[in-house]
C-alpha cells in the first residue's frame, strides 16, 4: 500500500510524493496520523537544509503529531489499535545519565521524528521500538482532540521554560515575540496567576491577533517600549521577561526591563553565527537577575501538558489559523514564512 508524504530532499526542495506505507516490526507501532502542525523548525529546515535530508535519503518532515494506533508489532505492550495518542518526538539512547534521569530529550545521541527520523507529514508514521518502550506515545485523555494534541509538542517546550523560570501568582511578565510560541508563553503565565502579561513584537498585526486570542494580554509596540513599561510598572520593571524570538536585541532588552531579582528566560535560540551577544552584566550583578534557558521537553512535561490541554485548563486550539490537506503544505510554509496567522495544521481523514 502506498501513501502521499512530504519529503525534504535539500534546501527548499520539498516534494509531496508517493511512498510505501511502512509496516511495524517487533516492538514497533504504526500510527495513523490525524493532525500534524507546522513548526518554525520545519521552516528552518526547509530554508537552510538539514543533515538528515539529502537527495539520497529524503526526510518526511513533521514533529508536532497526533493520531490513532493503526497496528502494533509483536511484543508491544500498553498500546492497541484504535488508541488515540499524541507523539512526543524526542527519544534517547535509554542508558546514558540524561536518559536515566528522565531527560531523554537531552541525550547526546537523541533522535526525533521529523528531524532525523520520518515524521508526521504523511498519513502513516512508523514509531520505532525505542520510542514505544520509552513512552513517546502518550494516550490522549478524555476531553482531548487531535489538533490540540498535536500542539502539545511546542506547548510542552513552553511548559519546560515555565517550570524553570517559576512564574507565580502576582508576577508581571513580558513576552517578546507575538508568534504562536509567544502566545503559548502568555497563556501559561496567565494560567499560573500572573497579574499582568505584556507582549511585544515588531509586527502590529501579530500583536492585534494575539490580543484577539487572549484578551488579558497587554500588547505593547516597540516604539517607546522601555518608557511604557517603566510607566506601567511604576518604575519597578517586570518580574519576568521571556524572549520568544530569535533576536539578540530582545536578549539585550530583557536585562534592561526586568526589575530587582528579575528572571529572564532565553527561549528563542539565535541563528548560527549570531549567538554571541554583548550583554551588560552589571545589570545582572546589581539587579540580581537570574538568566536561564530551555530546549525541548521531557516525556513527563509532555504528558503533564497534554493533561492540562485535555482538561481545558490550557486552550491552544484557538491558535490554529489555517487547516489544510497535505497537498497544500507548501502553501502553509509560505504563510508561516510571511508571518501570516499563527499555527498551520495539516489534518488527515
Amino acid at each position: 500500500m502506498n501513501m502521499q508524504a512530504a519529503r525534504l530532499y535539500a534546501k527548499e526542495d520539498l516534494r509531496i510524493e508517493e511512498i510505501t506505507v511502512p509496516q511495524p516490526g517487533p516492538g514497533e507501532v504504526l500510527l495513523k496520523v490525524k493532525a500534524s502542525a507546522v513548526c518554525g523548525t520545519d521552516i528552518r529546515m526547509f530554508k537552510n537544509g538539514a543533515k538528515a535530508a539529502t537527495p539520497g535519503t529524503p526526510l518526511v518532515l513533521g514533529h508536532e503529531v497526533s493520531g490513532v494506533v493503526e497496528s502494533v508489532g509483536s511484543g508491544v505492550n500498553g498500546y492497541r489499535p484504535g488508541m488515540a495518542v499524541a507523539v512526543a518526538p524526542n527519544m534517547g539512547c535509554g542508558v546514558c545519565d540524561q536518559c536515566v534521569s528522565g531527560n531523554t530529550q537531552m541525550c547526546p545521541t537523541f533522535r526525533a521524528f521529523g528531524i532525523n527520523l520520518p515524521g508526521g507529514f504523511a498519513p502513516y508514521m512508523l514509531v520505532p521500538a525505542a520510542a514505544v518502550s520509552q513512552g513517546n506515545l502518550a494516550p490522549i485523555p478524555e476531553g482531548g482532540d487531535f489538533v490540540s494534541a498535536a500542539l502539545v509538542e511546542p506547548l510542552s517546550c513552553v511548559y519546560n521554560a515555565f517550570q524553570r523560570i517559576a512564574v507565580v501568582p502576582g508576577d508581571t511578565v513580558l513576552v517578546i515575540g507575538a508568534g504562536p510560541i509567544g502566545l503559548m508563553h502568555a497563556k501559561v503565565a496567565l494560567m499560573a496567576g500572573a497579574a499582568r502579561v505584556y507582549m511585544n513584537d515588531l509586527s502590529a498585526e501579530r500583536l492585534t491577533l494575539c490580543r484577539q486570542k487572549e484578551p488579558a494580554i497587554i500588547a505593547l509596540e516597540s516604539a517607546g517600549l522601555k518608557e511604557r513599561l517603566a510607566e506601567l510598572t511604576h518604575g519597578k520593571g517586570v518580574s519576568v521577561c521571556i524572549t520568544a524570538a530569535p533576536s539578540a536585541e530582545a536578549q539585550i532588552l530583557a536585562l534592561e526591563v526586568v526589575g530587582l531579582n528579575g528572571r529572564v528566560m532565553f527561549f528563542g535560540g539565535l541563528p548560527e553565527g549570531k549567538s554571541r551577544v554583548a550583554l551588560d552584566t552589571n545589570l545582572v550583578h546589581y539587579k540580581q537577575i537570574t538568566i536561564t534557558g530551555t530546549t525541548r521537553q521531557s516525556l513527563a512535561q509532555y504528558r503533564q501538558t497534554l493533561a492540562l490541554v485535555a482538561s481545558g485548563r490550557l486552550v491552544v486550539k484557538d491558535l490554529v489559523t489555517a487547516s489544510t490537506p497535505l497537498s497544500e503544505l507548501r502553501s502553509s510554509f509560505e504563510q508561516v514564512m510571511q508571518g501570516k496567522g499563527l499555527k498551520n495544521v495539516v489534518e488527515f481523514a
